[in-house]
Order: C-alpha cells, then sequence, then structure tokens
C-alpha cells in the first residue's frame, strides 16, 4: 500500500504573498512606506487565516503594542493542522516600495513545530554571509573577507575578480565595502531587502555569489528558512548597535560571541516558504495590473522536507474576486 501524499503548505501559503504583494503594490513610489506595509499586513493577515495550522509568528512586525496586527506572539490560522512557527515579512523592503525601486518581496516562512525558529528579541542586527548550495560549508563569518571570497570563488569555478557580492547600502558596512574592493571582487550594494539577496545567493539564474554584511536579525531567519530549502547557507551573529544593547544581551543570557548557523536559526526539517515580489528585480518580477482589474503576480514556493522549489506566475480577476468576497459576506 502507498504511503499517502502530504499536503504542501507552501502551494496554500502563496495566496497570502500574493495578496500581500498586490496590497503592497498599490502604493509603488508614491513615499508612503507605511501605507504600503499596512496594506501589505492587512492582505497578509486575511487569507493567513485560512490556513489549516497552528501558527505562531515569532518573526512578525514587532511587539503587540507597536504591532496590532501580526506581532510577535500572534497565534494564526485556524488553530488546527499542523503546529508551526511562523515568520512574516509583509515587505522585505518597504523603502523601496515607497521609491519605486526593484527589490520588494512579501515573504512567509513556515517551520514544523514550537520553537523551532529563532527568536532574535530586541537585538534587530546580525552580522551576516550567505551563500548558495555550492558554497556551503566553505564559509567562515569570523574569517578574512578575502579567505571567504577565494573559498566561494573555488568552490564556484571562478575567479575572485568574477565575483559578484551583495553588501546592503549602510554606513554600517563601509568595512565590508572596502575589503571586498581590495580584494578585487565586484560589489552590488543594496539599498533595502536583504532576505531577496540572501535568495538570490542560491538561484542558478542570477550573477550573485555572496551576501556580507550587517542586516536585520528577523531577515536573517526568513533567509535561513529560504536557504534551508534551497541548501544554501548562512551564518550570522548579534550585532549590538551600543552599548545599551550589548548589556542588555548580557543581562537576558545572550552570547554575543555565538556564531550560529543555518540550522540554529531554523532547527525543524519541515519547512516551507513562498515570496511574491512587489516591485521586481533580479530575483521575482514585480506587480503587474493589467486592463479589466486583471492583476498578475510572480511567487515562489518551496519546501526543504523534499527540495522542491517551485516558480509561479498567477493571473487574479479582481472584480470576480470582489464577487466572491461579497457572496461570502452576504
Amino acid at each position: 500500500m502507498s504511503e499517502p501524499v502530504e499536503r504542501n503548505l507552501g502551494l496554500e501559503m502563496v495566496r497570502v504573498t500574493e495578496t500581500a504583494a498586490m496590497g503592497a503594490a498599490r502604493w509603488l513610489g508614491r513615499g508612503d512606506k507605511e501605507a504600503a506595509d499596512q496594506a501589505a499586513v492587512d492582505g497578509m493577515r486575511l487569507h493567513l487565516a485560512t490556513l489549516d495550522i497552528d501558527g505562531l509568528v515569532v518573526i512578525g512586525e514587532g511587539e503587540k503594542d507597536d504591532a496590532p496586527m501580526l506581532f510577535n506572539g500572534e497565534r494564526v490560522g485556524s488553530g488546527n493542522g499542523l503546529v508551526v512557527d511562523v515568520a512574516v515579512d509583509p515587505v522585505d523592503g518597504t523603502t523601496l516600495t515607497a521609491a519605486g525601486i526593484p527589490g520588494a518581496i512579501a515573504v512567509i516562512a513556515l517551520s514544523e513545530g514550537r520553537g523551532s525558529m529563532y527568536a532574535p528579541g530586541s537585538l534587530v542586527y546580525m552580522d551576516k554571509i550567505a551563500v548558495g548550495p555550492e558554497a556551503a560549508g566553505v564559509i567562515e563569518l569570523e574569517a578574512p573577507i578575502e579567505h571567504n571570497l577565494r573559498q566561494v570563488a573555488k568552490a564556484k569555478r571562478k575567479d575572485v575578480n568574477d565575483l559578484r557580492v551583495l553588501i546592503l547600502d549602510r554606513p554600517r558596512n563601509q568595512g565590508y565595502i572596502d575589503g571586498v574592493r581590495q580584494a578585487g571582487a565586484r560589489i552590488s550594494l543594496i539599498g533595502d531587502g536583504d532576505v531577496a539577496g540572501a535568495i538570490a545567493t542560491a538561484q542558478d539564474e542570477t550573477a550573485a555569489d555572496i551576501l556580507l554584511g550587517i542586516g536585520g536579525s528577523p531577515e536573517a531567519v526568513i533567509a535561513a528558512a529560504a536557504l534551508r530549502c534551497m541548501g544554501g547557507e548562512i551564518q550570522c551573529k548579534l550585532w549590538p548597535r551600543d552599548d545599551g544593547e550589548r548589556q542588555e544581551a548580557v543581562d537576558t543570557g545572550l552570547d554575543l560571541d555565538q556564531v550560529m548557523t543555518t540550522t540554529d536559526l531554523v532547527r525543524s526539517d519541515n519547512v516551507f516558504f513562498a515570496a511574491t515580489g512587489v516591485t521586481g528585480g533580479e530575483y521575482l518580477r514585480a506587480v503587474e495590473f493589467r486592463r479589466d482589474d486583471h492583476v498578475v503576480t510572480q511567487s515562489v514556493i518551496m519546501r526543504s522536507k523534499t527540495g522542491s522549489i517551485r516558480y509561479m506566475t498567477a493571473t487574479h480577476n479582481l472584480a470576480r474576486l470582489s464577487e466572491i468576497s461579497a457572496q461570502t459576506l452576504d
């Protein structure tokens, strides 16, 4: 007798990111990142409620007092089904969306089991290095920049000069920028959205080889979920911004010297990931608003247990969706 086919929650999760992306894309280039984020949150939460999961948000929009929806600790889903930790970023790249710049995506990740995702708490930044499958196992966060570049170049059978390094364009990353330039590699500075940047290192279709630098802690966990599905690797370390955060880490027992790996950030072997493009870029296409209330989205859906990675282009008829919603309310 054959084994039953397991549900792939990713195929249901993509509705969550599609709705978030379409909501945020309405605010493309309008200079209001808060409105773009709120539209994405509203859409994401609407469809999260339909998922047959017992979900707990561990990476969300912040603490409950500051985030009335999708806050850390919020329960989501039907309350039945698979017990999962949930990480969401309704718009990874709100600044990009507000400015109309490519690179923003809507993201959700689920990890089976309570406590299966690392919750960074109040320390919002991490020092990171991320690579795709070819270079997994050869990087060391605390090694010199040139050493890591040579290791990645060797693994990918490239010259260091031909590597393309993604670095978040922030003053705190100037040391990385200088180090990469001295080593002779090429750099693409990204204005925001280092989840998409980390994922890009694991895609055959992109020319990104490695992500380096200090970025958001929540984004590191979400990127780890995707890289678990893709066979890539991320290493990171908490990065306190000042003496106050450093003391807070000591007081709460956090080890600022610990180098966390992909499996430290996401411990489950059963991880689901979905993302939909908002503003477009090298990873996923932008939301396209066409005539007669038709909208086109492009998404990626992944699962670590099976190693499946699906790309989906969908056409949405908003007029029909509105009719269905109205009938449901009646």
